[in-house]
């Protein structure tokens, strides 16, 4: 059973950018969207047919997405951003009526995040995703209708949970739950509330403390 770790936040509050240290050569990234990297981006392009040593694509279709998954060789996944596979599929669906449209987003996004957990034990998968509030005041993943919320609560499948936090300027990551959001983590994975927005020194700190093993890249 491979680790898979929810990264949420608003936009701009360095949920794509946490990934500025990860290692390209053993990373491979998911982009639901295509946009550049904020960060510079050596060692980063995209796979392709003249460049079949790439580690980026784009694709917001959740059966592709898996078959990648399974498929790569790389010991680290990133999916950024997880709410616009849900989104794309919805504004494709426009004209569609009826609910039959929303159970088969809910059933695809889900595909997607239990593929995460199935995949070889060394394997980590970082699903970047934003936030909403509900009626009660409780920050969690953004989704598209009830299927999610009510009957799954996507965070309940994760045992790692983290939010972006911005701070005096400095942009973080909460390990701890404030009693109005869904973060949570491991005990003694993280001795501090808040820790710099660094997903490799996250990915290294998951690595030592669940005593994994690196694959050849």
């Amino acid at each position: 059973m491979s680790t898979a770790v929810l990264i949420l936040g608003e936009s701009g509050t360095g949920k794509s950018t946490s990934m500025r240290n990860m290692d390209p050569a053993h990373t491979l990234l998911i982009q639901s969207i295509r946009k550049p990297l904020p960060f510079r981006s050596k060692g980063w392009s995209y796979l392709s047919a003249a460049n079949k040593a790439g580690n980026m694509i784009v694709c917001d279709q959740s059966a592709q997405i898996i078959a990648v998954m399974r498929k790569t060789s790389r010991d680290v996944i990133v999916i950024d951003d997880w709410q616009y596979i849900l989104a794309n599929e919805f504004m494709r669906r426009t004209d569609e009526r009826g609910f039959d449209k929303f159970t088969d987003i809910g059933r695809h996004a889900w595909d997607i995040l239990t593929a995460a957990a199935e995949l070889p034990h060394d394997k980590r998968v970082y699903i970047l995703a934003h936030t909403q509030s509900d009626e009660a005041g409780r920050t969690k993943i953004k989704t598209i209708g009830k299927l999610l919320d009510e009957k799954i609560t996507p965070e309940g499948m994760f045992s790692i949970v983290l939010r972006t936090a911005v701070q005096n300027g400095n942009y973080l990551f909460s390990t701890r739950n404030n009693g109005a959001d869904t973060v949570k983590t491991p005990m003694g994975l993280f001795e501090e509330d808040f820790i710099e927005n660094d997903l490799a020194a996250v990915d290294a700190a998951i690595f030592a403390y669940y005593n994994l093993a690196e694959q050849a890249a």
